[in-house]
């Protein structure tokens, strides 16, 4: 089972290796990027799609991560009054006890 996971991994990471060769191969059209204040230098168009694609996905994973980070958080925080009111609970209980005897 591991050995067809790493396989279709594989094979997926070629396909995606083989589909950016292309892509690089057919758009080698020189363009420059202006960004209203300043202008970006001029490059092949698939070097611009393929920068902005790869920082699009860190900004991605930079966002899921501080996300996940924050949740985590408020997670601890849940879990600590959880335990917190739990204790309480638990010695109102022992004193409930001693005082019905």
């Amino acid at each position: 089972m591991r050995f067809l996971k790493t396989l279709i991994v594989g094979l997926l990471c070629l396909t995606v290796l083989l589909i950016g060769i292309m892509f690089t191969i057919h758009n080698t059209e020189k363009v420059a990027i202006d960004l209203v204040f300043f202008q970006l230098p001029e490059a092949s168009l698939s070097v611009w799609l393929i920068a902005t694609f790869v920082l699009g996905g860190i900004l991605g994973v930079a966002l899921s991560i501080m996300t996940v980070l924050m949740l985590r958080t408020r997670l601890g925080s849940a879990r600590r009054k959880i335990a917190s009111t739990q204790k309480e609970l638990d010695q109102l209980r022992v004193a409930n006890l001693k005082d019905a005897a």
